[in-house]
């Protein structure tokens, strides 16, 4: 079946007991994958209830300073770079055949390195929408932005450390502006 993210098999070796092959009939087309994702990108975000107003707009010229927009880049606020994973070393092949930033923004590479679909990188997230998801982090680590811009987060919780040395309105103006994508 599609979308079986199941470590129940590796290879021919099965945990339980009688399952079934994989195989490629248990796949959907690629038409169907081609028209799932047209209806995906077709979805509309809910209304966001964030204005822009003067604390967003300081964060709007936090955000241009600090050259957050390098990988979080308008209008998507996402470069879709890959950024590899702290003790991962891009193959040269890589470098030449993916968009890759060339450094690691220090999260935790347990969900990278040690997952059997861990690829040593993680993707850029996009800012969209950054009002209405959460928690943050590639492993949801950090439930609210202000808990991801808190400079005492690294303590307990590691990566990116863009933002955190900003005072308390810049850090507020920057929440502002990011809820307002």
């Amino acid at each position: 079946m599609q979308g079986e993210n199941s470590f129940e098999r590796l290879g021919a070796f099965a945990l339980i007991a009688n399952l079934p092959e994989p195989s490629l009939l248990n796949r959907y087309s690629d038409e169907q994958l081609y028209a799932l994702a047209q209806y995906l990108y077709a979805l509309k975000p809910p209304r966001n209830p964030n204005r822009f107003d003067s604390w967003a707009q300081r964060g709007q010229v936090v955000f241009s300073r600090e050259g957050c927009a390098g990988c979080h880049t308008p209008p998507l606020y996402t470069s879709n770079k890959l950024t590899p994973a702290d003790g991962f070393t891009p193959p040269k092949e890589h470098l030449e055949r993916y968009g890759i930033i060339e450094r690691s923004v220090g999260t935790d590479p347990a969900l990278a390195l040690q997952t059997r679909k861990g690829t040593g990188y993680y993707k850029v997230p996009s800012l969209r929408g950054v009002w209405y998801r959460g928690p943050f982090q590639h492993d949801g680590a950090a439930r609210t932005l202000e808990e991801w811009f808190d400079p005492k987060r690294l303590q307990r919780i590691p990566g990116h450390p863009f933002g955190l040395e900003l005072s308390p309105e810049e850090r507020r103006g920057l929440i502002a502006f990011l809820r307002t994508l």
